[in-house]
């Protein structure tokens, strides 16, 4: 029988494959996160966007920074354990490189405003150095389970 390695995000995130964008938290800090990704060939995306040159959807890009930005503040215990935060707005988005399948991501978010039911943050996504694409969003509690679920 095959064991499976539990994947740390998981306990940081809600989210799972294939809608996981986040493999790890390099840093959390109050005023920074840093976290990793890395889009591999298998993306569920990749076949339709586009087939004979695959890029990352500009939009999974601002996912994933802010999944970043989500798992950054759990890590750090700011966020209650059942607390979901969903994104209420996106703002000054610009896309300024290509994410190809294979490449690293590094997303690196500052906090702008945090409290329990608002988080405004802004984030910057790198592939080697070069920025890839930047945003600002809103995200705001609402739902999820209740404590005794």
């Amino acid at each position: 029988m095959e064991k499976t390695v539990p994947n740390p995000m998981h306990e940081l995130l809600p989210h799972r494959a294939p809608f996981l964008f986040v493999d790890a938290i390099l840093s959390a800090a109050m005023d920074r996160i840093i976290a990793r990704h890395v889009f591999h060939h298998e993306e569920f995306f990749f076949p339709g966007h586009f087939p004979a040159y695959p890029v990352v959807p500009g939009v999974i890009l601002i996912e994933a920074m802010a999944q970043a930005g989500g798992a950054g503040l759990r890590k750090l215990g700011v966020l209650e354990e059942n607390a979901l935060f969903f994104l209420a707005s996106v703002d000054k988005v610009k896309f300024r490189r290509q994410v190809r399948p294979g490449e690293e991501v590094q997303l690196e978010i500052e906090n702008l405003r945090v409290s329990a039911k608002i988080l405004k943050q802004s984030g910057k996504a790198y592939v080697q150095g070069a920025l890839a694409a930047e945003a600002q969003w809103l995200c705001m509690a609402a739902g999820g389970p209740s404590p005794d679920a």
